[in-house]
C-alpha cells in the first residue's frame, strides 16, 4: 500500500480524476472501484466520496471534463481558419485532434453505457460541445455556404464522420500511421464532406 498523501480540497478531486484515467489506460471505463481509484493516487479508501458518491458519479465528472476539453479543442482549431467553411472543417480536425490525443476521456464520453440525464454537469457540458458545431453550421448557412433551412442534419452529419475517424483511430483500426496521418486523412475527409454538403446535400431529402 502507497504512503497515504495529502491534498487540498481541490487537488483531491483532480488527483482521483487523473487516477481513475490511469486505471482506465490500464483496465477499461468499467474494471476499476473507487477503492483502487483511492490506492492509485494514494490516499484513504474513504477520500473519494468527498467528491463522488459512487464510481458512476466520477465517471460522469470525468466525461464533464472531456466534453469541455473537446469544446476547447474545436474552438481553437477552428481559430486561425479564414472562412467559414473553413472553420467549419477545422471544428472536424480539432475533434479527431481531442480523441487522438485523450482516448481515455473519449471512452468515457462516448462508451459508458449510461445516460448523463442524472449529471446536469456533464449534460450541459456535452450541449456546449455540440452547440460548437451547430454554431458554425449556422454562419456557413448566414454566409451562403451551406443551404438554408434546420442546420442539425448537418451538423449530425458531420459529427458522425468525424467521430467515425476519431474512434476507429483511437481503437488502432485505421490502417494509417501516427497523429499526423491521421489528421491530414481527417482534413481530406472534411474537405470532400464540405463539397458534398455544398453542393449535393439538403436537408429535407
Amino acid at each position: 500500500m502507497p504512503k497515504t498523501r495529502s491534498y487540498h480540497h481541490g487537488s483531491l478531486k483532480k488527483a482521483l480524476l487523473e487516477a481513475a484515467l490511469a486505471l482506465i489506460r490500464k483496465s477499461g471505463s468499467s474494471a476499476f472501484t473507487l477503492r483502487e481509484v483511492a490506492r492509485r493516487a494514494g490516499v484513504s479508501h474513504n477520500a473519494p466520496y468527498r467528491h463522488f458518491r459512487h464510481k458512476e458519479e466520477l465517471l460522469a465528472a470525468l466525461a464533464a471534463e472531456g466534453f469541455d476539453r473537446l469544446t476547447e479543442s474545436m474552438t481553437k482549431a477552428a481559430e486561425p481558419a479564414s472562412t467559414a467553411m473553413d472553420r467549419f472543417r477545422a471544428t472536424g480536425r480539432g475533434y479527431v485532434a481531442f480523441a487522438l490525443r485523450n482516448p481515455q476521456h473519449f471512452t468515457v464520453m462516448f462508451e459508458i453505457p449510461w445516460q448523463f440525464d442524472s449529471y446536469p454537469q456533464t449534460q450541459a457540458a456535452g450541449a456546449r460541445a455540440f452547440g460548437t458545431l451547430v454554431r458554425h453550421v449556422e454562419v456557413c448557412q448566414t454566409e451562403g455556404a451551406l443551404p438554408s433551412g434546420d442546420p442539425m442534419p448537418f451538423a449530425l452529419l458531420a459529427w458522425s464522420m468525424v467521430h467515425g475517424v476519431a474512434k476507429l483511430a483511437i481503437s488502432g483500426r485505421l490502417p494509417l500511421a501516427g497523429s499526423a496521418a491521421v489528421l491530414k486523412f481527417t482534413d481530406a475527409a472534411t474537405a470532400a464532406l464540405a463539397r458534398g454538403l455544398a453542393h449535393a446535400f439538403t436537408p429535407d431529402r
